[in-house]
């Protein structure tokens, strides 16, 4: 990444454009931060993966660590004697990177700062990466489901343009500069190139496949007795030692008419050797999938997606014939499929058979429920474990209860709840309503009769043929769940990408889960709640990615600090801290960082008569940025002349005279008080009495109008939707007198006198 972003500001927030100068295929976080407290980016490109830390303690400059060596004794000029023994094996590079002792400091800049980069290349293009779908935590709370390794190496997957799907494996700690400008490396172009094992890395081929895999998801190795192999549990008891973890990988492509594939691959390889795996299980699809997901919670179920036919679980664990089992591995031969959720049908005009498209769905609820989101910007909550708010911990929803170990085939169509992105929706966003796959705004009210309205639904979504064509996607975020709880918060991150995408966050899943059922419950309004229970929509995203498309959203956790904390004593989040996610704008050869805007706040915080605090500062210093919209500079105090007194300039005079007076005193009548100029009073109004003159004083009114507080609970009881609704109404009727106007004609003749 380029060191200094192209800052650009908008009404809603503040755009950091990083221009990468190559093509980007795909953009991860990684969960884990470094132990110097940076964030790892993950993104794939037309080379290979490049690794990136942001933020957290700066590296050392490379001439301190010189001098530091010099001042041991050594000089230039010394001479290094060797035995003739040792020179065939000279002793590897050991990277001993030293940091600051204090942090970034963000107290100036909002934008954390890139700390080291690493290039790992393979010499073709990295479409996909996977990572772990772990809690978000610092390096030494990384002991996910026991797996030691997650504090000292970064595991990850990804799929090549060239058929290979590698395991690779990379220090937590980025590299010193020193490491990057070793002489060996300048001896051959390929001296630095994955595999090689110049940076600790170490990969893992995972072989089996003939076409290149389009999606790749991984997870750790459940550890329970179940897992153990056959051979093992029949042999004698042996001394246990400490097995390596082990991940599960699983990859799809469009071999044959679908294929899904599954690894089992130890974390045990060496820098420098590139090992081969080769899959345990193999299933062949009746239709190509377009992702896939492991349960964080249930390791041993995979989420797949088949558009637009359906969103299926599988279980590599749980056998489909238990009686004809004979593999040898520890897992069976072939998994089983457990459950089917299907989306609602397309609208049209006559009845419809196809269903909408899926673009993405993600397991929510730590595992226990499904989001989805389909192509024309519906969403929705599949409640498969009762992980509902309204369930009350009840287990009769439970799908995958004891009561139930043995489902199979069974399925589910109906959504807990269910709504639109805003700016998608034809019903309550008619005006603004954009297809997704073309971006053309229709312009049209929706008509409120059944019959035109499935006509103007149909034409406004396109069809299914023009939904298949558009792409988006979810990103959740788990966040590590605070003292004396046992699970955290959830994040997610809805997009539908294209020239004018649409980017929303739900900033707390199960806050805004509970918000939308008592909507429909008739418990509140569309405006009722904290932020934290509700979706937010983030506008002006075309201004960062300069004329490029949207193909991808990545939300990055806001790390705690003692300036900002993300929650308080008792874990309670802050409301007033804002989105607890950065969000990545992901474009063809850009990445935009947004961040919010602190001089304007949203609409939904004026409603509710917030006021955004940033961090408790109050000297905000002002932001060096290219403004998307310019906003005209507006003076302190504003004085208007209203005297009608003579004046020398005869075109005012003239213009004060054309102005048309009331009957029986009117703007400048003679009871209105004259001068030079004139202040709008922002005392409260007295009680105006008959005896007082009439003119200006409404001025009065407006301004002590205008200085009142907001009041909080006025704006919680309003019906924001239905006045919506009633502006709708009104606009409608209006066109149809416009409409009516136009069609009567009248004929009228002028007779000469």
């Amino acid at each position: 990444m380029q060191p200094t972003p192209r800052t650009r500001r908008t009404p809603q927030n503040t755009q950091y454009t990083y221009t990468l100068g190559r093509r980007i295929h795909h953009v991860k976080t990684y969960p884990v931060q470094s132990p110097q407290g940076a964030t790892i980016l993950l993104y794939g490109h037309e080379n290979g993966v490049t690794v990136t830390w942001r933020g957290g303690r700066r590296l050392k400059p490379q001439t301190e660590n010189k001098t530091k060596e010099k001042s041991n004794g050594s000089t230039s000029d010394a001479v290094m004697i060797i035995d003739s023994d040792d020179e065939d094996a000279p002793s590897p590079f050991v990277d001993k990177p030293e940091f600051e002792d204090n942090p970034t400091s963000t107290a100036t800049s909002p934008l954390p700062e890139i700390i080291q980069t690493l290039d790992l290349a393979f010499g073709t293009a990295v479409l996909k990466i996977a990572v772990l779908p772990m809690p978000n935590s610092a390096s030494a709370d990384a002991t996910w489901n026991g797996a030691d390794i997650l504090k000292q190496k970064i595991v990850f997957a990804m799929t090549c343009a060239t058929n290979e799907v590698y395991l690779v494996t990379v220090p937590l700690t980025p590299p010193s500069n020193e490491s990057k400008s070793r002489p060996e490396l300048r001896q051959s172009l390929l001296a630095a190139s994955a595999g090689k094992g110049a940076w600790g890395e170490t990969l893992t081929l995972l072989g089996g496949q003939s076409r290149p895999c389009e999606g790749v998801a991984i997870t750790l190795v459940k550890p329970t007795a179940a897992s153990r192999s056959r051979s093992v549990e029949s042999s004698t008891a042996q001394p246990q030692t400490r097995q390596p973890s082990r991940v599960i990988v699983a990859a799809h492509s469009r071999e044959a008419s679908g294929t899904l594939r599954l690894w089992n691959v130890p974390l045990d390889a060496k820098p420098g050797v590139v090992n081969r795996s080769e899959p345990f299980q193999t299933e062949y699809l009746p239709s190509p999938l377009s992702s896939i997901s492991f349960n964080p919670t249930q390791l041993t179920q995979l989420l797949t997606v088949t558009s637009p036919h359906a969103v299926r679980i599988y279980d590599y664990s749980t056998p489909a014939l238990p009686l004809e089992d004979v593999s040898e591995g520890p897992f069976p031969a072939q998994g089983s499929w457990l459950l089917s959720l299907y989306p609602p049908f397309t609208r049209g005009v006559s009845m419809s058979t196809s269903r909408k498209p899926i673009v993405a769905a993600e397991w929510i609820s730590h595992g226990r429920a499904v989001l989805t989101l389909l192509a024309d910007g519906q969403w929705g909550i599949w409640d498969i474990e009762g992980a509902s708010p309204s369930a009350n911990g009840a287990s009769s929803g439970s799908l995958f209860s004891k009561a139930s170990a043995g489902l199979r085939g069974s399925a589910i169509t109906n959504f807990s709840v269910t709504g639109h992105l805003e700016g998608t929706s034809p019903l309550k966003t008619p005006g603004a309503q954009k297809s997704p796959a073309s971006g053309v705004a229709s312009g049209e009210f929706v008509p409120m009769t059944p019959h035109t309205r499935r006509e103007a639904l149909a034409s406004a979504n396109g069809g299914p043929e023009k939904l298949v064509c558009v792409r988006g996607g979810i990103t959740i975020t788990l966040f590590a769940p605070p003292k004396g709880t046992v699970a955290g918060d959830e994040t997610a991150l809805l997009w539908l990408g294209g020239s004018d995408p649409v980017v929303s966050v739900i900033p707390n899943i199960a806050r805004f889960w509970d918000s939308q059922l008592r909507k429909a419950a008739g418990g509140g309004n569309l405006w009722s709640g904290t932020q934290l229970a509700r979706m937010i929509r983030l506008t002006d995203l075309s201004a960062g990615l300069i004329g490029e498309r949207c193909t991808g959203a990545v939300a990055i956790p806001k790390p705690a600090t003692a300036s900002n904390p993300s929650t308080t004593e008792n874990g309670t989040p802050l409301v007033e801290a804002g989105l607890p996610v950065e969000v990545l704008i992901q474009g063809e050869s850009r990445v935009v960082f947004l961040h919010e805007s602190e001089e304007a706040p949203s609409f939904t915080s004026r409603l509710l008569g917030g006021r955004k605090k940033v961090g408790g500062r109050t000297d905000l210093e002002s932001t060096k940025a290219i403004l998307a919209y310019p906003r005209p500079e507006k003076p302190n105090s504003i004085a208007f002349n209203l005297s009608i007194a003579h004046r020398p300039a005869a075109d005012n005079a003239t213009l004060f005279r054309s102005a048309r007076r009331p009957i029986g005193g009117g703007l400048f009548s003679q009871d209105q008080p004259r001068g030079d100029s004139f202040f709008p009073s922002t005392e409260a109004p007295a009680d105006t009495t008959h005896s007082q003159a009439i003119g200006l004083r409404f001025v009065n009114d407006l301004n002590f109008a205008a200085d009142q507080p907001d009041d909080e609970q006025e704006a919680i009881n309003r019906n924001i939707e239905e006045e919506m609704m009633d502006i709708m109404e009104i606009d409608r009727e209006l066109e149809q007198m416009e409409d009516e106007r136009e069609l009567s004609t009248k004929r009228v003749f002028f007779e000469e006198g």
